[in-house]
């Protein structure tokens, strides 16, 4: 039976760069979940005769906010929900089957590369039919929703077995459990070569991939060991946990310190990675050689035609704004157009969607292509595998290479987490008020070439998206980035972006913490971080 169930507009629910992120607590409240999903639902005109899907990265409250969304999809009167066996779905594997499936849309459940617990983070997005995330105006339209809702729809009936595959029905609305892999592992093995990831690996080649406790684990099973012969052991952590086991699911040097250990080690793997929380980032490591989101970006870019996926060719590439500019090194020798957009992956989906863009990436560990139309941490990872077996060479001998080839962008990100958020509005507003004057100053050792705040118009349907973040060039090919991010939950993150061009040879081996020192010293001197946040370093550096 339906029933309607009066509310009043809640607070701080407006959707970031990725959907809606809170404390789990938060969203557990009465009503703070059920406002949230009515105002999508209104922001998309409703759901009746429509066919969603639904599934998240499995932590705490994922199953539980899976039956609320059910009951209330089928009291809006929609036909179908397709949803991840155990309520399991990877970000990229809720893209692929949205578009597979010819879905109005998909919830998908996840805080990302943030911790989960009930005293952690806890997250929802809405993604429209083309698999991706919800542009800004409908993300506008679910955040107006909020403000005027003034009660919701929802049925009284038992909880959906979400472990048994399979059809059952719910109010007359069809309940739909697949397994959350085997669409997903049908595509990588259209787009890669797996013989030759099998030969490799049949040849001794070595891998440790780190599921984190996190939802790729299954995937990673299921393909890297089961489909490709990679030895039993090589996917490490690969259970997914409600408290992605007590860890923090973000993969890089920091939060995936021992694989980066192991791959330091006398006797490390060849080839190592992780991946996050949802599924969408990744981690490359080879023997010894850390490559950067940024570096990695680049050289996928550059070796894609290696995959039979990709053996036409580019379109394009993309890229988020603070990311370095070693993809646009790399599109200017292929000839083909390079696009620098505000970060979030909403901006890349018009230039996929209109053919303009093959291969996507940001700084902040994720890269994708026209697959789907959401990053994709896995895809990267069998990319580079692919790569490796086609070049039969080390990750460093390809970075090597690579930067001799392109020459190289030091590159290096400064987090600054839960700083007090009128503290870093403060710092965003002085810098933006004092941007017209910089060029020709002096900022420690480095001399100003140009500054501006980083505004986007959308080369396909002419949107125009300001306020994306400030962004200042030294003499000298540095740069420095400055933006306050949407993705955490408690007081603001400033993220500071460090950056130093170098067109070789010399140069192209110095460490990046030595290439990058007038830089962060530059950068501290014209934001006075240090003594505004009381931080005398970052919380985290990758």
């Amino acid at each position: 039976m339906t029933i309607t169930i009066k509310t009043t507009p809640i607070e701080g629910q407006k959707p970031g760069t990725s959907g809606l992120r809170k404390k789990t607590r938060v969203f557990m409240q009465p009503n703070f979940l059920e406002n949230f999903v009515q105002s999508i639902f209104t922001a998309i005109d409703g759901v009746a005769g429509k066919t969603f899907v639904v599934g998240g990265d499995g932590r705490f409250f994922n199953d539980s906010a899976i039956q609320v969304i059910l009951r209330m999809a089928a009291a809006g009167g929609a036909a179908r929900v397709i949803v991840g066996q155990g309520g399991l779905l990877s970000t990229p594997a809720a893209s692929n089957l949205i578009r597979k499936r010819e879905a109005n849309g998909g919830l998908i459940l996840s805080a990302s590369h943030n911790p989960g617990g009930i005293d952690e983070d806890f997250g929802l997005k809405y993604n429209i039919s083309n698999g991706g995330p919800a542009p800004e105006d409908v993300t506008a339209r679910i955040f107006e929703a909020t403000k005027t809702i003034e009660n919701y729809a929802t049925i009284e009936a038992d909880d959906i077995a979400l472990d048994a595959l399979g059809e059952t029905e719910l109010a007359g609305m069809v309940v739909e459990i697949v397994d959350p892999v085997t669409d997903y592992a049908a595509l990588m093995a259209e787009l890669f070569d797996f013989d030759a990831i099998r030969k490799l690996f049949a040849g001794g080649f070595t891998l440790r991939f780190d599921a984190m406790h996190a939802v790729t684990g299954p995937y990673a099973h299921a393909i890297l060991e089961q489909q490709l012969g990679a030895p039993k052991g090589t996917v490490l952590n690969g259970t997914p946990s409600p408290d992605f086991g007590k860890g923090h699911p973000d993969p890089n040097p920091i939060w995936a310190k021992p694989l980066m250990d192991l791959m330091m080690g006398v006797d490390a793997p060849d080839f190592g990675a992780a991946s996050d929380g949802d599924g969408d980032r990744n981690m490359i490591v080879g023997k010894g050689c850390y490559v950067t989101p940024s570096d990695s970006l680049a050289v996928l870019a550059a070796n894609a035609h290696m995959a039979p996926g990709y053996k036409d060719g580019l379109a394009g590439i993309a890229r988020s704004m603070p990311t370095s500019g070693a993809a646009d090194r790399v599109a200017a020798a292929l000839g083909i157009e390079m696009f620098e957009t505000p970060t979030g992956w909403k901006f890349f989906g018009n230039l996929l969607d209109a053919g303009r863009a093959t291969i996507c990436g940001e700084e902040s560990a994720g890269t994708g292509s026209n697959h789907v139309r959401e990053k994709d941490g896995l895809w990267a990872v069998l990319l580079w595998l692919n790569i490796l077996a086609a070049r039969n060479e080390s990750v460093s001998d390809v970075m090597a290479d690579h930067w001799a080839r392109f020459g190289r962008n030091y590159y290096s990100r400064h987090d600054y987490e839960a700083i007090d958020s009128e503290v870093a509005a403060s710092l965003m507003d002085d810098l933006r008020t004092v941007l017209p004057a910089l060029p020709g100053e002096q900022a420690a050792a480095l001399k100003i070439k140009k500054a501006d705040e980083f505004a986007y118009d959308d080369p396909v349907d002419g949107s125009r998206s300001e306020g994306q973040g400030i962004r200042i060039w030294f003499e000298g090919g540095a740069r420095v980035v400055f933006r306050l991010s949407g993705t955490g939950t408690s007081g603001a993150t400033l993220r500071v972006y460090l950056e130093q061009a170098v067109d070789g040879p010399d140069g192209l081996t110095d460490s990046p913490a030595d290439a990058l020192l007038d830089v962060a010293n530059a950068a501290n001197a014209l934001a006075g971080i240090q003594e505004r946040t009381g931080r005398d370093a970052p919380d985290v550096i990758t």
